[in-house]
């Protein structure tokens, strides 16, 4: 691993990683682009979230999918780890847990592609305060 030195270089480094995690160029907070949120909590991490946001990345890139791939923090349920959020525009969001390599490409291939019902969903049965 390379050592930063500058704030330059710190600066520089976090354009790079905020590139890749926009996939297809979308934008932050667009309702107009498909947003998928990683659950990086400390259990979703040593569950592998790491790997699965990065396999997102890659997948998502490689299938030309246009979304803005992000970390969050705790999703709430710790048993399902690693747990990942998908918001198609004009689309309730749909959590999935106990994702996978696998479960990346069905979710990528057969949610956000074809619109097909994916299993692993975990139903949310709670509002926000703000609903």
């Amino acid at each position: 691993m390379e050592r930063i030195k500058t704030f330059a270089e710190l600066q520089q480094k976090r354009d790079e990683i905020q590139s890749k995690t926009i996939v297809g160029g979308g934008s932050y907070n667009s309702d107009e682009v498909i947003q998928i949120k990683v659950g990086m909590a400390t259990c979703g991490i040593a569950s592998g979230a790491k790997e699965i946001m990065k396999y997102f990345i890659e997948e998502c890139d490689h299938l030309a999918v246009d979304a803005d791939i992000k970390q969050t923090g705790c999703l709430g349920y710790c048993y399902a780890e690693p747990m990942v959020e998908v918001k198609i525009p004009g689309s309730e969001p749909k959590v999935f847990g106990y994702v996978d390599n696998n479960k990346v490409t069905e979710i990528i291939e057969r949610y956000i592609l074809r619109g097909e019902t994916v299993g692993g969903e975990i139903s949310i049965s709670f509002k926000t305060i703000d609903e």
